[in-house]
């Protein structure tokens, strides 16, 4: 279907059919999924019609101006940005089927179980191991920074199956089920005072070979998948004009004529001029993603999100003075959605030191650049060839 009247007619009947104001959330995000609306890119048959992702815009406006629920997508990020691309292009039918629905109608949240205390920027040299027992897999090690963890039905995972493979070999994707005995979940208290992420402790977990996503072995080739999409999905997000941190500082501006300086001017100026840069290059990029998967790009406008982030959060702490140093709450509290811009100045400056670690470091983002956009030569690697288990750790 690449036909906007079409696109637009079958929406108009999913509004017929099921009325906002008179229909259950859930069911009518339900109804949305089988109408083939909810990713129009995706398949028939798994929420969408095999259409041009552009078209999605079509879709949401007519929704959004007849008052339709959403399916709260700041609450079930992961499982939309990271986890459904991974199974659409690695799952097997019967896998899509399970767990696509429930994904994007967010009755179920996902989480991402890739770092370890050994293995953060190094992700390759994660230690959690999966060890094949039947028809199952049991898993033990330990996870960490793991948003939505404390409210998460699945998670994506990765596990060694083979330590006498070099560290990017021998690694296999699975999905896990939070619920299952052997998971624990450990709130990490944050410099803002929140449990935003989590540690998981992984004790015997079993974990049907069912849910295995790629082959046994090929779980780093996987993962691109979701670190690629994961990175457009945090520096690439769709955001107005003057959106997002900017938005925050210039209502400052503007609202508080006396805090004004001609220094902090400028530099208000050189952000805002930088940050509707990032924007543009994020529609770019977007537009490239109609024509295939993400690339490492994303790397990039991650890596400029998260630079750019805590410049201006620091402007604002700056242009406030004194009162830029209070900060509203610090009461431990577990939320369930991850807020960049929420809360007041002190909060938005704590929370951006973070944006240089998550999704990949600043400094694994440049290495990506450097190689695989610009061309650079790569950095000598003398652990290419070498087996996982005689690596010094």
């Amino acid at each position: 279907m690449t036909d906007v009247e079409e696109l637009l007619a079958r929406t108009r009947k999913l509004l017929a059919d099921h009325p906002p104001a008179d229909t259950d959330r859930t069911d009518f995000l339900r109804a949305r999924f089988d109408a083939g609306l909810a990713w129009v890119h995706y398949p028939v048959g798994l929420g969408g019609l095999d259409a041009p992702r552009a078209l999605q815009a079509v879709v949401d406006a007519e929704l959004a101006a007849a008052g339709a629920p959403d399916n709260d997508p700041r609450k079930i990020g992961i499982g939309l940005g990271m986890a459904a691309p991974t199974v659409l292009a690695h799952g097997t039918d019967e896998v899509k089927e399970r767990f696509l629905r429930p994904l994007w109608v967010g009755e179920e949240v996902w989480c991402q179980l890739f770092s370890e205390p050994g293995a953060g920027s190094d992700l390759a040299a994660l230690a959690t191991r999966a060890v094949r027992d039947g028809e199952d897999w049991v898993v033990d090690g330990q996870k960490v920074w793991t948003s939505s963890a404390h409210t998460a039905r699945w998670a994506i995972l990765i596990a060694r199956t083979d330590p006498d493979a070099p560290k990017h070999r021998g690694i296999t994707y699975f999905v896990c089920d939070m619920t299952d005995p052997g998971v624990e979940v450990r709130p990490l208290r944050q410099i803002t005072g929140e449990a935003e992420f989590n540690e998981v402790f992984l004790t015997g977990v079993r974990i049907p070979d069912a849910h295995r996503l790629g082959e046994v072995g090929d779980g780093w080739r996987v993962a691109q998948t979701t670190l690629m999409n994961e990175r457009v999905s945090i520096g690439g997000a769709r955001i107005p004009r003057e959106g997002g941190m900017i938005g925050k500082v210039a209502a400052t501006w503007r609202a508080r004529p006396e805090l004004r300086t001609h220094e902090l001017h400028r530099r208000l100026l050189d952000h805002w001029v930088d940050a509707e840069v990032a924007r543009l290059a994020g529609e770019r990029l977007r537009q490239q993603l109609v024509a295939g998967r993400p690339g490492p790009e994303g790397s990039a406008m991650k890596l400029a999100f998260a630079r750019l982030n805590q410049a201006i959060s620091g402007l604002e702490v700056e242009l406030l003075g004194d009162e830029g140093l209070l900060y509203g709450e610090w009461e431990m509290r577990r939320p369930e959605l991850v807020d960049f811009t929420g809360r007041d100045a002190g909060y938005r400056y704590l929370r951006s030191k973070g944006n240089s670690i998550e999704g990949g470091t600043s400094e694994v983002l440049l290495n990506i650049v450097a190689e695989r956009v610009l061309g650079l030569p790569p950095e000598p690697r003398n652990d290419k060839d070498v087996a996982w288990k005689d690596l010094a750790r």
